[in-house]
C-alpha cells in the first residue's frame, strides 16, 4: 500500500450529484491518507471535467475501466442502486477496497453475498450509512450507555419529510417498489439504521406499510406515475433490551417535521431532535429531563466528539469519517461501522419490517 490510499470515484461530477457535494470534498479533506487518483462519469467530457476539478490523473466513461486500473486501491461507489448493477462484485472481483452507496443491495440475501465475498477476497468495505457518526447521535449513544436516564424502558422514533407532487423524472425509481431505492430502503435505512446505533437492535416487530400518495408527476413530461412504493412506515416492537420501541416515517404534504428520537428511562428521559427535515444532513438540539421535575436541560456536546472539519456540512464530515476509519481498517486490518456487516443488518431488518406488514403478523428478527 503506498503512502496514500488511491481512489477511483464513481459516479463522480464537476457540478453536481452526491459525489460531488459529499463524498469528493470528504476525500480532499484527507489529503494526508487519501488521492482522487481517478472519476468514472456518464460520458467522457463529464469524467474529464471532473478530473480536473478534482485533480485526478484519469477519467473513463466506464466505471468498469476503473476496477481494474493498477494505481487504484479503493473502488468508491456513488451511484444510485438501479445505475449500480454489477459494480460492487466488480470491485471486490479486482481486490479492490470499496466504499458503496446505501442501499448496498436489494435485500439482506445479496448484501450477505457481497459482505462474504468481499471478506473472502481480503478486502475491505465500507457503507454509506455515515448518520450514526453525528456528533450528537454518538453522544446521545454514550449518554445511554453510561446509564444517565437509567434503566431504558421504551423509545421512540420519527421522520416526517416534505415531498413534492411534481419529481423530475431522474427520482421516478424512488416511486417503485421494486427498484430498491423507495421510501423504505432510503428513509427507511438511514433512519434505522442511526436508531439502532442509538438504541440497539429489535428482537421482534410488527409493521405496517401504506402508501398515501398514490400519483406524482413528472416534471420533464407532465405525465402522472403510479406510486407503489409506501410512504407511511410504522414499526411496534421489542429492543434486544427488553425496551419497547416504536417508530413512525413518514413522507409527504407541504412541511416536514425533521426527526425525533426519545429515550425514556427510569431515572429520565432524552431527546434528540433535528432543526429541519434534511434526511442524512440535519442539525440536532439534544435535551435531558431528570424524573424529580427539574427543567429540561439543553445539552451541549462536548469538543471531543466534534469532527475534525471545522465548518462543513454535516453530511461532508460524517462522510469524511467514515474514510477516517476505513483507512485505519486497510492499513491494520481493525474492523470498523459502518461497513457491509452494517448493511446486512440493516437490510435485515428493513426485509423483516416488509415481511412483517406482507403476513400482518408479528416476526422475530432473524
Amino acid at each position: 500500500m503506498p503512502d496514500r490510499i488511491r481512489v477511483g470515484v464513481v459516479g463522480a461530477h464537476a457540478e453536481r450529484g452526491w459525489a460531488r457535494n459529499v463524498h469528493l470534498p470528504a476525500l480532499s479533506a484527507s489529503r494526508d491518507e487519501y488521492e482522487i487518483i481517478a472519476v468514472a462519469g456518464t460520458s467522457r467530457e463529464s469524467a474529464w471535467a471532473a478530473a480536473r476539478v478534482w485533480g485526478a490523473q484519469h477519467a473513463f466513461d466506464d466505471a468498469r475501466a476503473i476496477m481494474t486500473h493498477p494505481q487504484v486501491d479503493l473502488i468508491t461507489i456513488a451511484v444510485q442502486l438501479p445505475q449500480r448493477d454489477g459494480l460492487v462484485e466488480a470491485a471486490i472481483a479486482a481486490g479492490k477496497h470499496v466504499y458503496s452507496e446505501w442501499p448496498l443491495a436489494l435485500n439482506a440475501e445479496i448484501a450477505e453475498r457481497f459482505r462474504a465475498g468481499a471478506q473472502a477476497a481480503g478486502v475491505r468495505h465500507a457503507v454509506g450509512l455515515q448518520s450514526r457518526h453525528h456528533p450528537a447521535v454518538r453522544y446521545l449513544r454514550d449518554l445511554i450507555a453510561d446509564g444517565l436516564v437509567g434503566e431504558v424502558l421504551s423509545t421512540s422514533l420519527t421522520y416526517s419529510l416534505a415531498t413534492p407532487e411534481v419529481w423530475s423524472q431522474r427520482y421516478a425509481a424512488l416511486f417503485d417498489h421494486t427498484k430498491g431505492v423507495n421510501h423504505v430502503a432510503v428513509v427507511g435505512g438511514h433512519c434505522l439504521d442511526m436508531y439502532r446505533s442509538i438504541v440497539g437492535d429489535f428482537t421482534e416487530l410488527s409493521a405496517t406499510l401504506t402508501t398515501r400518495i398514490r400519483r406524482v408527476t413528472l416534471q420533464e413530461t407532465g405525465n402522472e406515475i403510479e406510486v407503489t412504493s409506501p410512504d407511511q412506515i410504522v414499526v411496534a416492537g421489542l429492543l434486544e433490551s427488553g425496551a419497547a420501541s416504536s417508530v413512525h416515517l413518514m413522507t409527504g404534504g407541504p412541511q416536514g417535521d425533521g426527526l425525533r428520537i426519545e429515550v425514556h428511562g427510569r431515572a429520565g428521559r432524552l431527546i434528540l431532535r433535528s432543526t429541519d427535515d434534511s434526511l442524512v444532513g440535519p442539525e440536532f438540539v439534544l435535551t435531558h429531563a431528570r424524573v424529580n421535575g427539574s427543567p429540561v436541560e439543553r445539552l451541549t456536546v462536548p469538543m471531543r466528539y466534534q469532527s475534525a472539519l471545522t465548518g462543513a456540512p454535516s453530511p461532508v464530515s460524517n462522510v469524511h469519517q467514515v474514510y477516517a476509519d476505513l483507512a485505519r481498517t486497510i492499513r491494520t486490518e481493525q474492523t470498523f461501522e459502518p461497513d457491509f456487516a452494517t448493511a446486512v443488518r440493516t437490510h435485515r431488518l428493513l426485509d423483516t419490517i416488509k415481511q412483517s406488514a406482507d403476513m400482518g403478523e408479528r416476526q422475530r428478527l432473524p
